[in-house]
């Protein structure tokens, strides 16, 4: 009976960490996705001189991006890493 619990809470605590490794993978996903739409969005956007333009905001504009979209990602998101997440879970059979 010991052996049994001990082996139900062996299998409760690796889902647990299954579950935390697909829910940061599908945060990671939705700020991937969301760097590339803000790149996409800031592609237009001109600045003026002498405070903008040239190599240096060119060089660091995808890193901001980048930074934006991972923090939009922490704080909710659009939604997406909810849905990706759902379908791993369902994958790794795995209930919600």
């Amino acid at each position: 009976m010991i052996d049994t619990a001990k082996a139900a809470l062996a299998s409760s605590t690796q889902d647990l960490a299954r579950r935390g490794k697909i829910g940061e993978t599908a945060q990671k996903f939705e700020a991937s996705f969301l760097s590339v739409m803000m790149q996409s969005m800031f592609e237009g956007v001109k600045t003026s001189e002498p405070f903008g333009g040239g190599q240096g905001e060119e060089m660091f504009k995808s890193l901001l991006t980048e930074s934006m979209a991972k923090e939009v990602a922490k704080a909710g998101g659009v939604g997406l890493a909810d849905t990706v997440q759902r379908e791993m879970l369902k994958m790794q059979g795995l209930k919600e």
